[in-house]
């Protein structure tokens, strides 16, 4: 139990720190929220938890390719809220990501 606690409390914490960062400087937030941390940590999380490395391996291999899908959404964004309210923006933002998730499972072997 004290494990899964540490390991949300770390996580939350990198995670509560964007906003109050990007009050100081937007790059600096940017750059934490772009960092791998999540998909780091999660690796870190499994290893100490006894996964073997063909394991962290796949997926390691899967996450990059999950993550391209979501790249698009970062750049419609600005775009969208130019003429959009931030809400509809996003929930278009999301809903592209989403759409393109379907495709890259539809087309890539995982």
């Amino acid at each position: 139990m004290l494990w899964t606690v540490s390991k949300t409390l770390i996580t939350t914490l990198i995670i509560v720190t964007i906003p109050f960062l990007s009050k100081k400087s937007t790059v600096l937030a940017s750059l934490l929220a772009a960092l791998p941390l999540v998909s780091v940590l999660a690796m870190i999380w499994m290893y100490i938890e006894g996964q073997d490395a063909k394991h962290l391996a796949s997926f390691s291999n899967d996450v990059f390719w999950m993550v391209l899908p979501s790249l698009p959404m970062f750049l419609l964004l600005p775009k969208l809220m130019e003429k959009l309210s931030f809400p509809v923006s996003l929930a278009l933002g999301c809903a592209l990501t989403t759409v393109l998730y379907l495709v890259m499972i539809r087309f890539v072997e995982f």
